[in-house]
């Protein structure tokens, strides 16, 4: 029942994008450096290549400026097609969940290596608190639900 609770409190997703990306927003600007956003990325829960967030970057990047409007950058991260796929990258097996340890091995192994503490803290956010376990299909829905109108 607890649980229940706990998922009715999660904040709509533009929101948890929107303070993903305020905390790296230093001019309060509504803009952010290129450089911030696979961190960004990484914060929701969504694990790409260095590949894939260069071209994320090139698409939502204003011209040749080195910085990322939100308004571009909203609308490409609440895709479900690509926030899935980051996953399934991962989720060889189709599981429809992640070990904690296997996100943890390729997190500070791979790709923009985080350290120990911004794992943890991502791990806090992300994984079940019984099993330990990140169910991905979950997290999607949170983050492509559509506001109520």
């Amino acid at each position: 029942e607890e649980d229940e609770q706990h998922r009715q409190q999660t904040p709509e997703v533009p929101a948890k994008v929107k303070s993903a990306f305020e905390a790296f927003d230093y001019q309060s600007n509504n803009t952010v450096d290129i450089r911030e956003i696979g961190t960004i990325i990484y914060s929701l829960g969504c694990f790409p290549s260095q590949a894939d967030v260069h071209e994320f970057v090139a698409e939502v990047e204003e011209g040749q400026t080195g910085v990322v409007h939100f308004n571009k950058f909203l609308p490409a991260m609440t895709k479900p097609e690509d926030i899935n796929c980051c996953f399934q990258v991962l989720d060889k097996e189709k599981k429809g969940y992640l070990e904690s340890e296997e996100l943890t091995k390729y997190m500070t192994q791979e790709g923009e290596v985080l350290s120990q503490e911004e794992m943890e803290e991502m791990l806090t956010a992300l994984a079940d608190r019984e099993d330990n376990r990140i169910y991905y299909k979950d997290l999607i829905r949170q983050l492509t639900v559509e506001p109520d109108m």
